[in-house]
């Protein structure tokens, strides 16, 4: 899959969080990242729950030193898809509204790399359409 998407502009190839970690196509190849949700550990996650209670317990904010903090590194690591070079350019859309409503989501914005933020459909639709054409 990865090499017929390196090899045809026209494909699309969607994952999981494991993509994430294992794929490096620089260049034109990708240039849309979405990000449907925000990647919070499942809340049922053993090991996740025990260390959000630790830091609770220890009068921190588990929420934050540890749920926040997971989803912002993997966050980070999903745009880092589009951007593997300085000559490379594209859109990382986030469609989990809560990046803009959540009192968290200035956290996890300032965890992704220096991007131009916008909520405006059609400049975003513009600027997919100039990089389809160059």
């Amino acid at each position: 899959m990865a090499k017929q998407f390196v090899e045809d502009p026209h494909t699309c190839l969607f994952g999981t969080l494991s993509l994430w970690q294992g794929l490096d196509v620089p260049g034109d190849t990708c240039q849309l990242v979405l990000i449907d949700r925000i990647p919070f550990p499942r809340p049922d996650d053993p090991l996740m729950s025990a260390r959000q209670r630790a830091a609770d317990q220890a009068g921190g904010n588990g929420f934050m030193q540890v749920a926040a903090n997971h989803a912002a590194l993997l966050m980070a690591q999903g745009a880092g898809r589009l951007i593997r070079t300085t000559d490379d350019k594209g859109v990382v859309a986030v469609l989990d509204p809560r990046l803009a409503t959540a009192r968290y989501g200035g956290f996890l914005r300032a965890s992704l790399p220096p991007m131009w933020p916008t909520e405006d459909r059609a400049l975003v639709q513009g600027a997919l359409k100039r990089l389809a054409g160059s």
